[in-house]
């Protein structure tokens, strides 16, 4: 079985305002040391990681993430905030840094790109064998990635104002040299000389910068997915998890039977996934194989009917299916999010009326309910 696992980035907020906040070093210095899920810091101190372990299976994913979330925003709630899954403040924030040299030196060298950048964003890692093979996944899966984008859209605020996109968090991101998707390698060799020579050209920090929508890890044996947003629901979370662990599937027998990757161009994919992320589930997308303007349903029903032998081959048709069917019927976090804007009026409303476990409030009781206390 083809294991996996996720890193999701939580928002920070003030547990009396509402308001982003600055907790993850206290959160960090405070937390519990049961043996609970792993917190790390990221670029930001408003915004805190969950590191969750490695899984077989979606069921043990979605405890993971369950768990995940749960203990991070009791550990938040211990020094007076809250952790949410929001891909952005829907609120004007000015972040802070977190302490570190590498960061200082991230904000020196990009500005503003630097200084602003408050995205949440929701990571999945798949088992791979080998480099190679997870290069002939990644060849194999980029051009599904835009749809994965637009399922997971949670970010449709910035700065206190509708952006008119579902996944402002992508266009925020895009502003990273090396951000967005990467080209056919065709080997380990080319995809190592493609890695150096961006690298040689001084414009980035490290390899750590190697912001592509989808990596070889630096750190375990995996492919990673970056493309997403954090989800507002754990169960699209899921869904969305097990969709690339079963792109990653899908490639690898495609590969090991011959098949040859598509050859979309670079600046193609860069135009789907910017659609993917302005459109979310109410707009045109790019289809992921015509290139043409096509309606979610049909980019949806595209990635489902290509993603087919993986899912069934890792038992998860039956889960992936219902979870996307669910996700087209009641929206995105993003939708969501307008709801409630709509609704009452404030984007402070965003907050008040989100749980910690991703389930809006309205959802799980039936009525509104605040979360701040």
């Amino acid at each position: 079985m083809r294991t996996f696992g996720v890193e999701e980035e939580l928002l920070l907020v003030d547990v009396r305002t509402g308001l982003p906040t600055a907790a993850a070093p206290r959160i960090l210095e405070w937390r519990s040391k049961d043996g609970g899920p792993e917190l790390e810091a990221e670029i930001q101190q408003e915004m805190i990681e969950v590191v969750g372990p490695v899984c077989s299976t979606t069921q043990q994913l979605a405890g993971a993430i369950a768990d995940g979330r749960r203990r991070a925003d009791a550990d938040a709630v211990a020094v007076g905030a809250r952790a949410l899954p929001l891909a952005t403040s829907p609120v004007s924030v000015h972040p802070h840094a977190s302490p570190s040299s590498r960061y200082a030196e991230m904000m020196r060298r990009y500005g503003i790109t630097a200084r602003r950048t408050l995205t949440c964003g929701f990571h999945v890692h798949v088992a791979i064998d080998s480099p190679r093979e997870g290069v002939a996944a990644l060849d194999r899966i980029r051009d599904w990635l835009p749809t994965i984008l637009a399922l997971s859209s949670n970010s449709p605020f910035w700065d206190g104002t509708d952006t008119g996109y579902a996944s402002y968090r992508n266009d925020v991101w895009s502003r990273w040299p090396c951000a967005g998707p990467n080209p056919v390698f065709g080997s380990e060799a080319a995809y190592r000389e493609h890695e150096g020579s961006l690298l040689a050209s001084g414009a980035l920090l490290d390899e750590g910068m190697l912001y592509f929508d989808a990596r070889l890890s630096r750190h375990h044996p995996t492919l990673e997915v970056r493309v997403a947003d954090i989800c507002l629901r754990q169960e699209d979370a899921v869904t969305i998890a097990a969709l690339c662990r079963g792109l990653v599937e899908t490639a690898v027998i495609e590969w090991q039977a011959g098949m040859p990757p598509l050859r979309t161009d670079q600046r193609l994919l860069g135009l789907a996934t910017w659609r993917a992320a302005l459109s979310g589930m109410r707009g045109d997308h790019v289809h992921p194989v015509a290139g043409t303007p096509c309606a979610p349903a049909a980019s949806i029903a595209a990635l489902l009917e290509h993603v087919r032998p993986g899912l069934e081959a890792l038992g998860d048709v039956e889960r992936v299916v219902h979870g996307v069917q669910e996700i087209l019927r009641r929206g995105t976090g993003a939708d969501w999010q307008r709801e409630q804007v709509a609704r009452r009026g404030s984007v402070g409303d965003i907050v008040r009326n989100l749980s910690a476990d991703g389930v809006p409030a309205a959802e799980s009781t039936g009525e509104s309910a605040s979360v701040i206390v």
